[in-house]
């Protein structure tokens, strides 16, 4: 397998042109296939991939170690607290080591403010890839998983009708990447996307302004609600998700006054029933049960959460298949 983008950060798939992002899709999907049928995957023989956490991680983390596994190559976990940066090394100075030790860092950092443009800063000081693991802005890795996952149960993406709905949670105050980069990528293959969250609950304005432009340029369409019941009529696939205030209240506090208003944006049964006959529910784990969704909606006959995560190992190999080989 040709490593078509070695050496290309993976940090925004808005810097990836669509058809590298197909590329990595179709790549996706035949490691997939040679997983389900155990057919040999070495295209990182004797490849380290270094895995930086700051924060805790379960999908993420083992898709990356299985994922470079399969591969052939070794992937080495390091928790950020047990390193030198928890003493203040700098991300230029762990960047040009790190790179100087292996073929690929991956970085989890999602601090408000801080985690993008520390993944930035290892990535003009590394001589590898650096792939962004989810930081405060982008999370490209389930973004990628999520289209695929899209793409293998419906027909085509062109004018279908997806709804990303915040939803009330109350287990951590979570970061706006997952639905951030959802209204990016999804308008670029023709999906009519629905934003829909109750009031202080914004994404920046230039990522809806980014999201109407890649509509516009991709036959799709962006469109924004505050209503929750409007979000769900007639959509396709909903993803109704917990994200932070973080655009206009920068408080790491959980629980405030704004989120406990909200404890009605919930995914019920009844919700589902406003939806297509047919609609599937995405999440991307983990959900906070019996407040962002109904235990009988997320195990129901509607719900492809456990597909959607278990892509998430494809597309990881995928990425690092395509950046750090050398075949």
């Amino acid at each position: 397998m040709k490593p078509l983008f070695k050496g290309k950060h993976f940090i925004t798939l808005e810097e990836w042109k669509k058809e590298e992002i197909d590329k990595l899709l179709e790549v996706s999907k035949e490691l997939k296939r040679k997983f389900l049928n155990n057919e040999p995957t070495d295209y990182l023989t004797n490849k380290t991939a270094f895995l930086m956490f700051f924060e805790a991680s379960t999908r993420t983390r083992n898709s990356m170690e299985a994922g470079i596994a399969h591969l052939g190559g070794h992937g080495t976990f390091l928790d950020v607290s047990t390193m030198q940066i928890s003493h203040g090394e700098s991300a230029k100075d762990t960047a040009t080591i790190l790179s100087s030790y292996g073929h690929g860092i991956a970085c989890r950092y999602c601090n408000w403010g801080i985690g993008n443009k520390y993944i930035r800063e290892m990535a003009v000081n590394s001589t590898v890839p650096i792939m962004n693991l989810q930081c405060d802005i982008y999370h490209p890795m389930q973004g990628l998983a999520d289209l695929m996952t899209i793409q293998e149960v419906t027909k085509t993406t062109k004018k279908l009708k997806v709804s990303i709905i915040w939803a009330y949670a109350k287990s951590h105050k979570k970061p706006i990447s997952v639905p951030l980069t959802q209204i990016l990528l999804f308008p670029r293959y023709g999906i009519d996307v629905t934003l829909a969250y109750p009031k202080g609950y914004d994404l920046p304005d230039w990522a809806v302004e980014q999201a109407r432009k890649n509509a516009e340029e991709n036959g799709g369409s962006f469109k924004i609600t505050h209503d929750m019941k409007e979000a769900f009529t007639n959509a396709d696939v909903v993803i109704p998700k917990n994200w932070g205030s973080w655009v206009n209240n920068q408080s790491t506090a959980v629980i405030d006054d704004l989120l406990e208003s909200y404890k009605g944006w919930k995914c019920t049964e009844d919700m589902m029933k406003l939806a297509s006959p047919n609609v599937y529910y995405m999440h991307a784990l983990p959900a906070d049960r019996g407040n962002e969704v109904e235990d009988s909606v997320i195990d129901g006959k509607h719900s492809i959460v456990y597909q959607e995560a278990e892509n998430r190992l494809h597309t990881a190999k995928a990425v690092m298949a395509m950046t750090m080989g050398n075949k």
